[in-house]
């Protein structure tokens, strides 16, 4: 789960890590998302979308990191954390974000319905919340939308012999 100490990471391997995490949820018929937690430069939490597979809607690639980076730290706070997840986090996912105190936001592709970090809701922006989360938006974008895209293809393609 963590890489070995001193193995300092950039934000590209990570990213390319969440990449990797969402090819696996795309081979267990999840949707392609995968996400990184890192602290100081080391991974401390991994995940991939699994809310079909887990039977629990809770189970988006950024929640399942997040949990697994606050077991590991036994911190429920991940303060200084940077998450990396190939798509835009959704409105749950944003709140998560704020409430484990993630200091910086990394993710691929935007997400043009459920999105809330840019694309609708804008969750990290609201002034109401005490804790305020950098993001960067376009690290790998191509290589997300890519997965995406051949994924849902994939789905709607008609399937052979299927009866018209």
């Amino acid at each position: 789960m963590v890489e070995p100490p001193g193995a300092l990471i950039t934000d590209e391997a990570c990213m390319r890590e969440a990449l990797r995490l969402a090819a696996m949820a795309a081979d267990l018929g999840e949707v392609p998302v995968g996400a990184v937690v890192a602290l100081d430069g080391t991974i401390v939490g991994r995940g991939y979308n699994r809310p079909i597979s887990g039977v629990d809607p809770t189970a988006h690639a950024e929640i399942v990191a997040v949990r697994q980076a606050a077991a590991y730290l036994g911190n429920y706070r991940l303060t200084g954390a940077h998450l990396y997840v190939t798509v835009e986090p959704c409105t749950m996912c944003a709140g998560a974000l704020v409430h484990a105190r993630i200091a910086r936001l990394v993710f691929g592709t935007r997400e043009p319905r459920a999105g809330a970090v840019v694309s609708t809701a804008q969750v990290l922006a609201s002034p109401q919340f005490n804790h305020r989360v950098d993001v960067v938006e376009g690290m790998l974008a191509g290589e997300a939308q890519r997965l995406m895209q051949d994924f849902f293809r994939e789905r709607r393609a008609p399937t052979p012999n299927a009866e018209r």
